[in-house]
């Protein structure tokens, strides 16, 4: 076992403290990787605090990681030790149901197994990304494009995969319109990329607070949601609605602004029961879903997708001791857009 440097919840309501977690022997299949930084996401957030059921104490979190292979198991052949690769959100999945089979592992029927906070397949529990190392099978590893910085990259293992999968599954494009509810670390990144495929986006946020980030991230037009005159004013526009705020919203105005055939999809993931009114999908045969993550396929993709078009996220990099202050930045939406934590202040 190789004791690492953390940093953990050590309950639902203590601050995160400086700490040690023990990771696992490199096997014939797993990666070592030296994590040089790890995003901070509103998922880490939901689960210390115990607001998406109960966790085993003390936890690390993080499934936002990049770093560099240190050493490969005897059987590896994906990765190299010098590598600059990720981690997202997943390190292992059973492989065998119809999901996984099918290239969807995040759907894996059996629970994929998640990069904190679950059983891992030695039966202990995952550690995440707040910490100097991590070991993770080869499988699970992405390849961090040369052209994408370190701690630009990180967020992009959940905020950016997160939004890319719905766009790229729902085709947003040249022709369509999509509304983006949210402008904070997912909302800001699913602008970006909706952009980059070429549709036509929408922001709708809280207030104008954020209109001029909006507009310049590529957005042609950015709303209020707090004006009731909004849902007025943008009834049956949308093809597709990408919801990435993690708090209640008014289901039946959202879904009013869809168009003939629209979907409205949720990524976000509030502590509480969304309420979705049956009659307001009725008009215009809406759709209401839900999107997880990506695959390990489509979140490489994700990445050559956003190499190729000088897409990254607006991060605020931070030291190992600013952890508590950046969780309750977060929940008072005073971050722009994604805090990313160094790990070399962690080495210390």
């Amino acid at each position: 076992m190789l004791t690492v440097n953390a940093i953990a919840a050590p309950s639902a309501t203590e601050p995160l403290v400086r700490t040690t977690v023990e990771r696992r022997d490199v096997g014939p299949k797993d990666v070592l990787i030296e994590i040089r930084y790890a995003g901070i996401c509103h998922s880490d957030i939901h689960t210390v605090r115990g607001e998406w059921g109960q966790v085993a104490y003390p936890l690390t979190v993080g499934h936002e990681i990049v770093g560099e292979v240190t050493e490969v198991g005897s059987e590896v052949s994906k990765h190299a030790v010098g590598d600059r690769v990720g981690v997202g959100c997943m390190v292992n999945s059973c492989r065998e149901c119809d999901n996984c089979r099918a290239g969807q592992e995040q759907y894996c029927l059996n629970g994929n197994t998640g990069t904190y906070a679950a059983v891992d397949r030695d039966g202990t529990i995952t550690q995440g990304g707040y910490s100097t190392h991590v070991v993770v099978d080869e499988d699970f590893v992405l390849r961090v494009p040369e052209t994408i910085p370190y701690e630009a990259a990180a967020p992009l293992l959940c905020a950016g995969i997160t939004t890319y999968s719905p766009l790229a599954h729902w085709k947003a494009g040249p022709g369509t319109k999509v509304a983006v509810v949210g402008m904070g670390g997912l909302g800001h990144m699913a602008v970006k990329i909706a952009v980059a495929m070429g549709a036509d986006v929408t922001v709708l946020s809280q207030t104008l607070g954020k209109k001029d980030d909006g507009l310049t991230f590529g957005a042609g037009n950015y709303y209020a949601t707090s004006d009731p005159a909004t849902f007025e004013a943008l009834k049956n526009s949308f093809d597709l609605i990408i919801n990435t705020v993690s708090a209640p919203i008014d289901m039946a105005a959202y879904l009013g602004l869809l168009r003939l055939d629209g979907t409205l999809v949720s990524v976000g993931a509030p502590p509480e029961p969304l309420a979705v009114p049956v009659f307001a999908l009725f008009g215009n045969r809406r759709t209401f879903a839900g999107s997880s993550i990506g695959s390990i396929g489509e979140t490489q993709e994700m990445l050559d997708f956003c190499a190729e078009r000088g897409i990254a996220p607006q991060v605020e990099v931070i030291g190992a001791d600013a952890v508590n202050d950046a969780y309750e930045r977060v929940l008072k939406s005073d971050v722009r857009y994604r805090f990313v934590i160094d790990i070399e202040t962690l080495k210390s």
